[in-house]
Parts: structure tokens; sequence; C-alpha cells
């Protein structure tokens, strides 16, 4: 063979599928463009700014013309006077809400896929969805108004009842209860979607067969429903651990106040401020990225755990 002449390329070659799935299906490709162009766009390209976080970025001098500084913005941000108490803040924001939150949707799809009226199992859905739909403004502005000391309805029933009006928007003690109360209220129901997907592909003999050897309802639960559940909801668990360090900025930052400042001051109310705030964009970037590099370790901590434990994992 000449040097001139070009290697053959063999038909179990990647290059060479590759090349006869595009010829065959290139309608699906074409379909597949701008899908590929957006992540590309808004995922892949704005990485390049990345490089902020080691830099002291100047506008006028562009990214790459701004200083080189190194590990700085991170040193100043673990250095900082309120860090721990913003990263404490955060993850027990995330923690309680998976705790309380995760659980919710699957009782809810396990309890509306018994239901036999498909009327009302329909309206139920519809009547559980509806709230995620609300915009984050609107429901801080919800809260705001139901637990109100004066107005809200809230505080009417407890005075009503002999109790008197809590404060509950300047006391840092009911933060929290707040903000992973309204998320369970606004996305409980719209996260039943997956899990009663994984449901209503189970196949009916099972649920006849076991009809059939006299098993109760909980018994059908148990033994059909929840096996068949198990491997969504790990699924589902290991994706949730992957954002501890990220949460609602909008709500929380809506939500603050000064009197429950103690518990709401999170690490994204604390970039907003500061980046947006200040112009400090370096030292935000720096954060970002460094919480990002968290969420990865954990995610893929939590995965080779559960790969362990249950065989069950993303990758």
């Amino acid at each position: 063979m000449t040097p001139m002449q070009s290697r053959p390329v063999s038909r179990h070659s990647l290059g060479y599928r590759f090349q006869r799935s595009v010829r065959r299906d290139w309608q699906l490709w074409v379909l597949l463009i701008p899908a590929l162009l957006f992540f590309l766009i808004f995922c892949y390209f704005p990485m390049y700014g990345v490089q902020i976080a080691f830099r002291d970025y100047k506008a006028a001098f562009g990214i790459t013309g701004s200083k080189w500084v190194g590990l700085k913005h991170f040193e100043a941000f673990f250095d900082s006077y309120y860090c721990g108490r913003m990263f404490r803040n955060t993850i027990l924001l995330n923690v309680y809400g998976l705790i309380f939150g995760f659980p919710i949707p699957i009782l809810m799809a396990i309890l509306l896929n018994q239901l036999n009226s498909k009327r009302f199992k329909g309206f139920t859905q519809t009547a559980i969805y509806v709230p995620h739909f609300i915009s984050t403004v609107v429901l801080a502005g919800m809260i705001y108004l139901f637990f109100s000391p004066t107005s809200g309805i809230i505080n009417k029933l407890i005075t009503s009842f002999g109790g008197e009006s809590i404060y509950f928007m300047i006391e840092e003690g009911w933060f929290r209860p707040l903000f992973i109360g309204s998320d369970i209220w606004q996305n409980a129901g719209w996260n039943t979607i997956l899990y009663i997907a994984t449901l209503t592909s189970i196949d009916p003999q099972l649920y006849e067969a076991a009809t059939i050897d006299g098993a109760t309802r909980m018994q059908k639960i148990r033994h059909i429903d929840i096996p068949h559940l198990i491997p969504i909801a790990v699924m589902m668990l290991i994706l949730n651990c992957g954002s501890l360090l990220s949460s609602n900025t909008d709500k929380a930052l809506l939500l603050q106040t000064s009197g429950n400042i103690k518990t709401s001051d999170i690490i994204g109310v604390y970039v907003y401020n500061t980046g947006l705030g200040k112009a400090q964009y370096s030292y935000t970037s720096a954060i970002g990225l460094c919480l990002n590099v968290i969420n990865f370790v954990i995610i893929m901590t939590v995965n080779a755990i559960s790969r362990k434990l249950s065989d069950i994992s993303l990758f």
C-alpha cells in the first residue's frame, strides 16, 4: 500500500457505523440539529467564560485581557465571615427539603394509581399539577398574604382558637418550614408524573394474578407497585443529591427579611447580591464554580454508593 492510498474503513468501526446511520436516518439527524445547537450555544460555549473565576475580570480588558489571579477569589470566599453560615443554611434547607419532600410524590402517585374513577383521577391530577405553573413572585406574595400577622388566614385561625398571632416572616425559625412547605405544595404534584408513568406501564396481568391469589390492595402496593418504583426513585434521589448546594434563589430572596436573615442567608442569595449588586463577577463566578464542583462530587459519590449497594445507578 502506497502512502497516498487510504486505508479501507472497517464495517465494524465507529466511524463507518456513524456514517451509515446518518445516511439511513438523515431526517432524524436533521431534527436533532436544533437541540444540539441549543446545548452548544447555551451550555457549552458559555463555559469559555468560567476562566474569569481565576482572573480579576475587568470589562474594559475582556476575559483574556484581565489579570490572572489564580485561586485568590476561592480563598477570599472560604475566608469570609459568613461562609460557614451560608453553607450550613444552604445544606440544611436542601437536606430538609429532600427528607420531607422526596417521598410525597411517590405516595401521591401510589394513591392516584388506586383511583378507579377516570374522571375523578383526571380532575385530581389536574388540580395537583396547577401549582407548578404559579410563578415564584406570585407564590411569595401568597405566602406573605396568607401568613400576615394582621389579616392572614393562618393567623386568623390561630387567634380564633385562642392563640396569639405569629410573625412568620420575621421569625428565623419559620423560614425553612415556609420555604420547604411551599415548595412541596408547588412541585409535589408535578413530580408525580414520572412515577405515575412507571405505574401505568406495569403489566395488568400482575394485578390480575395477585387478585386471583387473594392479595389485598396493600399487598399489591407492597409487592407490585413499590418494587417497580424503586429503580426510578433511586435515580431521582441521586439526581436530587446532586443539587444539595443549589436552592431556589428567587424564592429565598423574596422571602428574606431582616428578621429571618440568619436562616435565609444562603449561598445563592449571597451570589446574587454580590455579583449583580456589587459587580464582583470574578468573585461570584469562583463561588458558582466551587459549588458546581462540590455538587458533581456529591452526585458521583452517591451514584457509586447506590451502584454498590443496590446495582441501581445513573451510569
